[in-house]
């Protein structure tokens, strides 16, 4: 367990337990992110090696989308004053291929390498990763933690996962069986809420209910969508 990760990942797990957040790791993922982009278009994009990472890896669609939203189109533009030429020249093959006539397929497989490679993901998830370390391994030695997992509103289904995987590989089998009846039990209260609160919203469109309250059905669809495929930490 890397001490560096352990106070943000218990922040998030305070915050959220406190303020009725919803996915911690959620909100862990969204502070990398904003942190990783701000870099990226910071003093650090002029750094030689860091520069020669971004030629190579480029950025995805959801990334090029979130720096440009920064509105600081002179960074963006200087990134891909670099970038573009090395894209060039990776789409149009070296020397050799010419001759022998390998243009194409080597054309293909450098720019399906770029397409699905960037510098920001990368790196959100060498850093995320050890965060969902930490988080078991801290569940692993401190109670308290453990008290902060089991206040949790609800995890997302893809964090969900990720705990359950990190977990089987760094945990003993008994240790892992209390993780897993912990974080379930975190799930399944959302989830039977959840359920009954999609049904509802349902039935509200059905006029024999239109006299009736939503209760708390309004936001069920999206709700039950962040629950399925995760995103940002949003307060009740």
């Amino acid at each position: 367990m890397e001490q560096i990760y352990t106070i943000p990942v218990n922040e998030a797990f305070e915050n959220c337990q406190m303020n009725g957040c919803d996915c911690p790791l959620c909100k862990l993922y969204d502070m990398l992110e904003k942190k990783e982009v701000d870099m990226s278009l910071g003093s650090s994009m002029m750094e030689p090696s860091i520069r020669m990472e971004m030629n190579e890896k480029g950025f995805c669609r959801d990334h090029f989308s979130k720096m440009l939203e920064k509105n600081n189109r002179l960074s963006l533009a200087l990134i891909l004053e670099s970038h573009l030429p090395e894209v060039k020249g990776k789409l149009n093959g070296g020397f050799f291929d010419a001759i022998f006539g390998t243009r194409a397929k080597k054309s293909y497989k450098n720019a399906d390498k770029i397409v699905n490679s960037c510098f920001i993901c990368e790196r959100i998830d060498n850093h995320f990763e050890k965060m969902i370390e930490t988080a078991v391994l801290l569940y692993d030695k401190e109670s308290g933690f453990r008290e902060k997992l089991r206040a949790q509103k609800y995890f997302c289904l893809p964090h969900y996962a990720l705990l359950l995987d990190t977990a089987g590989r760094e945990l003993d089998k008994r240790k892992y069986e209390e993780f897993y009846k912990d974080l379930s039990s975190v799930e399944n209260k959302f989830l039977e809420k959840t359920v009954g609160d999609v049904s509802w919203f349902c039935k509200k469109f059905d006029y024999r209910y239109d006299a009736e309250p939503w209760y708390d059905a309004k936001d069920a669809p999206e709700r039950a969508i962040r629950f399925l495929s995760g995103g940002v930490s949003k307060s009740k």
